[in-house]
């Protein structure tokens, strides 16, 4: 069987396959789009068709496959060529539902695959390419079958997609690694669909950790110091700042959500159908669902005994209704120190790695925009059986947060841009709660 060697980060050298199954798999792409795009043809033509085109979706598969490099996912010209090879028989079925003009079908199609391309640029050149590719073959004397509309419609998108947008936003940066490989990734997923703010209890029960629900005076950091590095000097941070970040639950937080107008309706969307019942990443929309009250905690696992190793700081609005859930950890490498937060997901989790620098002001900012290696974001499969990490770098997310005095008052600004527009702030204003406060709630 041919073998391909994937070399991770730590060194290790571990082999992936080339399986049956893969070829199998692109063989029926193949043989669906070449019978779906000569389905107005003889029984004969549309056969020969189907037989070439496994033979190519299977050589391609092969291909790809074999100069695959070392953790990348598979050529772009062979993912381009699948794609359209799978829109055929797609187009194929349009056809036989609505029988839909040839610029109808491009635009369609054209307005799918842009909208899966997430990138604002992308989600507008897919229907604009869409009712270009429907339109000219539209005026060719004979009918032009949806499906042939829509593959060239797919084809021709992502060769000019790919030629007008070089940069990658997302990448496979390794297979099936180790934790010790990938010490900038949170490898905390969750057990179920639903993550919630029980999240921590759980996972204590699956640690076999000492748990604490509401921990009182902690931090989302133990100690500043852990951060030090050639370019931090946590010295230099200003008192009532370093206090927050060890001391987190002395604080009361106040939050004002600022969101850009172009990012609502998408946002709505997403939070209907996939934060709520999710359980995590529910963001306010707006001020007067912040007024409704925001509950804010800290959960510790203690699992070497009373030493606290994994701290979640849990948000939620007053009716128990999970904001976010967020695993704070920090780490060295290169003797520089880092936050990484997780944000546990079914059997994967969303790491934003942050690197540290002091303001002229005396306040603290965390970016992801960073020359190293390691800041950036994350999203990683967890294998449930052998907690081996399959993990993506999103380089189209970048977060900043800044912390504060201004004019005596904790503040802190959090900014997020998405394909290098942003779309996200949120503002806090930070008050000290008094003792009995503390003691009670934290």
């Amino acid at each position: 069987m041919p073998r391909l060697e994937l070399q991770l980060l730590g060194g290790d050298v571990i082999d992936t396959r080339i399986t049956g199954g893969q070829i199998v798999t692109a063989a029926t792409i193949g043989a669906l789009a070449g019978a779906t795009l000569r389905a107005n043809s003889s029984r004969r033509a549309s056969v020969e068709a189907a037989l070439a085109g496994a033979v190519i979706m299977a050589g391609s598969e092969s291909v790809a496959r074999l100069r695959q490099q070392p953790n990348e996912i598979p050529a772009l010209w062979h993912r381009i060529l699948a794609s359209a090879a799978l829109a055929a028989p797609i187009g194929w079925i349009a056809e036989r539902l609505g029988q839909p003009h040839s610029s109808t079908a491009g635009l369609a199609a054209g307005s799918v695959v842009g909208a899966m391309g997430l990138r604002p640029q992308k989600v507008v050149l897919g229907p604009l390419v869409g009712w270009l590719v429907g339109t000219t073959l539209g005026r060719r004397p004979k009918p032009t079958p949806v499906s042939v509309v829509a593959a060239v419609t797919i084809l021709v998108y992502r060769i000019t997609s790919a030629a007008l947008f070089r940069d990658a936003q997302v990448t496979l940066l390794a297979e099936r690694a180790r934790e010790v490989d990938l010490p900038f990734v949170v490898p905390l997923g969750a057990r179920s669909r639903y993550v919630g703010t029980d999240y921590l209890r759980d996972l204590a029960e699956v640690l076999e950790g000492t748990y604490v629900r509401d921990a009182q005076d902690v931090g989302i950091i133990a100690s500043l110091e852990e951060l030090a590095g050639p370019d931090f000097d946590p010295a230099v941070i200003d008192p009532l700042v370093r206090e927050f970040y060890e001391h987190t639950t002395r604080f009361k937080l106040d939050i004002v959500p600022e969101w850009r107008v172009w990012v609502r309706p998408g946002y709505l969307l997403y939070r209907t159908l996939v934060a709520r019942p999710l359980g995590q990443a529910n963001v306010p929309m707006n001020q007067r669902q912040v007024m409704r009250g925001i509950l804010s905690r800290i959960d510790t696992i203690g699992v070497d005994r009373d030493v606290v190793e994994i701290r979640g700081w849990i948000r939620s609005f007053a009716d128990g209704k999970p904001i976010y859930v967020g695993i704070y950890t920090t780490y060295r490498h290169d003797d520089r120190g880092y936050v990484s937060v997780g944000f546990p997901l079914p059997d994967a989790s969303f790491t934003a790695t942050l690197e540290p620098h002091a303001r002229p002001d005396g306040g603290l900012s965390l970016t992801s925009v960073s020359k190293l290696e390691h800041p950036g974001h994350y999203l990683t499969y967890i294998d449930p059986a052998t907690r081996e990490l399959t993990s993506l770098a999103v380089q189209g997310f970048r977060e900043e947060l800044h912390v504060y005095v201004d004019d005596g008052m904790l503040r802190a600004d959090h900014a997020f841009w998405i394909f290098g527009f942003p779309f996200l702030t949120l503002r806090y204003k930070m008050h000290r709660r008094s003792v009995h406060a503390t003691l009670v709630s934290g």
